[in-house]
């Protein structure tokens, strides 16, 4: 089963599904700054663009095409772009 997530009026958009019982969302990202919790440690690897990463405690990181940042399970992070970007998000 696919499933289609949108968040901030549109502004970042994903499909759902899971390969070999693990999820994974892919989505695109258009430009802006947005604040995102995970319940589940997330990683995040960009496909297009560059993103730019905020984990609690810390600065903004970026993160560019074919890298990966990780977010921890249970925490709120930032998320920004100057850009359109894509990536790729497992959930372990």
């Amino acid at each position: 089963m696919i499933t289609v997530n949108e968040y901030f009026e549109g502004h970042l958009k994903s499909l759902g599904a899971e390969w070999n019982g693990c999820p994974f969302t892919t989505g695109v990202v258009l430009p802006g700054t947005y604040e995102l919790s995970t319940t589940k440690e997330e990683h995040l690897t960009v496909t297009v663009g560059i993103l730019e990463v905020r984990l609690p405690g810390n600065d903004w990181h970026a993160v560019d095409c074919g890298h990966t940042a990780i977010v921890p399970a249970g925490v709120k992070f930032g998320l920004r772009t100057e850009g359109v970007c894509s990536y790729l998000c497992w959930y372990k």
